[in-house]
């Protein structure tokens, strides 16, 4: 990877961004452009250095975490959130990944699984801890109580969304379909835009629970 990541960290602990500090300081590609004490301070940040990635705690004061998620989207659409928090109960976990956060770990996560994650969630892709993937996936597994919803895709967005709800990167849908790896993120752009969605997660959990991940694949 040769691109600098520029980094934001949003933790209300200091010792906390201390320990964040140092351990991305040590990769070559991060660039550590700020950090934010608070929600609000957050998002000050996020509109006056413009960062790629954003490690943001959920439990913060003036402005909470999901909060800030909201407000930070909603100005800076591009910008990739990385939660990063102790707390992993379903209130938390679903209310930042439905506020538009990309991924979600727990504070007990190993240095290489964040850093690892930061790169994830950069390059389009989703990053959850373990404890955090199987909640998603109970969500997921839970019988859809919606019948199939009206949606506003392309026959080849569709096909895209059922290969993101079936947990394909860019590169493998790409493979898949026989397109560009560039063509599919345009692709993806727009399924987001169109159904007024914040993520890939969102997306998959979208299609999964309107029946759309089912679907018969279009033809032609």
């Amino acid at each position: 990877m040769t691109d600098t990541i520029r980094i934001l960290i949003a933790d209300d602990h200091a010792v906390v961004r201390e320990g964040l500090r140092t351990l991305l300081q040590r990769i070559p590609e991060f660039t550590l452009v700020g950090e934010a004490a608070n929600g609000e301070e957050a998002i000050r940040q996020v509109a006056a250095l413009q960062p790629d990635v954003i490690l943001l705690d959920l439990k913060m004061p003036r402005k909470d975490g999901v909060t800030a998620i909201k407000e930070i989207k909603h100005e800076q659409m591009n910008v990739r959130i990385l939660v990063l928090t102790s707390f992993d109960d379903d209130d938390s976990v679903f209310s930042a990944i439905k506020a538009g956060a990309q991924g979600y770990l727990l504070k007990d996560s190993l240095p290489e699984q964040l850093i690892q994650a930061i790169r994830d969630i950069y390059n389009g892709e989703s990053a959850l801890h373990p404890t955090i993937a199987r909640k998603v996936l109970r969500e997921i597994n839970r019988p859809p109580d919606l019948p199939p919803a009206e949606h506003p895709l392309t026959e080849r967005e569709l096909e895209v969304l059922q290969l993101v709800a079936q947990g394909m990167t860019n590169q493998d849908i790409a493979g898949r379909l026989v397109i560009g790896e560039r063509t599919v993120a345009t692709h993806v752009r727009n399924i987001l835009s169109k159904l007024h969605l914040a993520s890939r997660t969102q997306a998959a959990l979208y299609a999964i629970r309107t029946g759309l991940a089912d679907a018969a694949p279009p033809q032609g």
